[in-house]
């Protein structure tokens, strides 16, 4: 592909005598960050970008380096120093730009332009036929026919050098005063200095904590009978079954002599917990949903094989079972066993 075929025709331009605030109008009215400068038969003459722009001066540069980003913020305020640099700036486009202007022909190829915008550090690079400006091809014209989206082209447009936009509304309001921020608002209690009011704000502190440990609390529970509900209605499958067989072989082979078959919350069993860590011998009677299943294979399958299960409490939250755990050992037999 070439230029001709990516380039964007509709292009603004301005003349040498443009003066300084027009152009910044004239960016802020299309919203570009650049604009070519061209002579009266559209020959290009340089660039002039908000870059140039800016203030040179160390003190205006001090007052405000972020002017640009503002003014393109909606009539947000700018420092003063600015506005006042602006509108009395007496230069013109031909001070300003950039030049002389790099160009390319309108049967340049994309890879070329590619490589030329990298070479000379520059974000865009116009058009011209028989030396004329007929459009630009800038970064974004290669990422969209990188990315495959459509390009549509217009007419070249000039701005009239007899109807130069004079400064807008928009232009007027960054004139307007920058508030200054409000001060936070005055805490009374700050002004309290006595050891009563210190004890105040630890006991304040332990409150938040409790609330705090209260909530978490309260989302442990939730979780908890979420979770044994669903243990409750769900069964063991034969692929579970085999895949709990698999671990137990992988911890042999580690050398381990017991492997977790199951954990479940307390609450799955019918006494909450309380036989397992008793232990009493009956504590099988009380297993519900999974738990259950797998004591049921376990008791068909395994135990003739000199396999033994044990159940186990493995946590206690607030001093009461939490949850249990199912073992499945082979190389030590304890009271807590079935």
């Amino acid at each position: 592909m070439k230029a001709a075929d990516v380039m964007t025709t509709a292009i603004v331009t301005v003349q040498p005598e443009t003066p300084v605030h027009a152009i910044a109008e004239t960016l802020l009215k299309h919203g570009i960050s650049a604009v070519p400068v061209v002579d009266g038969a559209g020959v290009p003459l340089g660039i002039v970008s908000e870059g140039d722009l800016m203030p040179r001066a160390d003190s205006d540069r001090e007052a405000r380096h972020d002017w640009w980003l503002q003014m393109l913020s909606e009539g947000e305020a700018v420092h003063p120093d600015y506005v006042r640099f602006l509108k009395s700036d007496t230069r013109t486009a031909k001070d300003v730009m950039v030049g002389p202007v790099v160009t390319v022909e309108e049967t340049t190829a994309l890879a070329d332009i590619a490589d030329l915008l990298v070479e000379k550090r520059i974000k865009r690079v116009p058009v011209v036929r028989a030396g004329h400006i007929v459009g630009i091809v800038s970064r974004a014209d290669l990422l969209k026919t990188m990315t495959g989206l459509n390009h549509t082209g217009a007419d070249p447009v000039h701005d009239d050098p007899n109807a130069w936009p004079t400064p807008s509304d928009k232009l007027a309001a960054l004139s307007r005063p920058v508030a200054p921020p409000a001060p936070p608002p005055h805490d009374p209690a700050a002004d309290d200095l006595s050891a009563s009011a210190f004890r105040e704000l630890g006991l304040e502190h332990e409150h938040e904590e409790d609330e705090k440990r209260k909530h978490a609390k309260e989302l442990a529970d939730e979780k908890h009978h979420r979770l044994a509900s669903d243990m409750l209605a769900s069964h063991l499958t034969d692929e579970t079954w085999q895949k709990l067989l698999r671990n137990a072989r992988s911890a042999a082979k580690k050398g381990e002599q017991e492997s977790l078959l199951l954990r479940f919350p307390a609450e799955l069993c019918t006494d909450h917990g309380r036989a397992v860590n008793a232990p009493d011998p009956e504590w099988p009677s009380t297993l519900r949903g999974m738990a259950a299943d797998i004591y049921l294979r376990w008791k068909s399958e395994l135990r003739p094989h000199g396999f033994v299960l044990q159940a186990r409490v493995v946590d206690f939250p607030d001093g009461i079972p939490g949850d249990i755990g199912l073992f499945l050992t082979w190389g030590k037999t304890e009271a807590a066993h079935h």
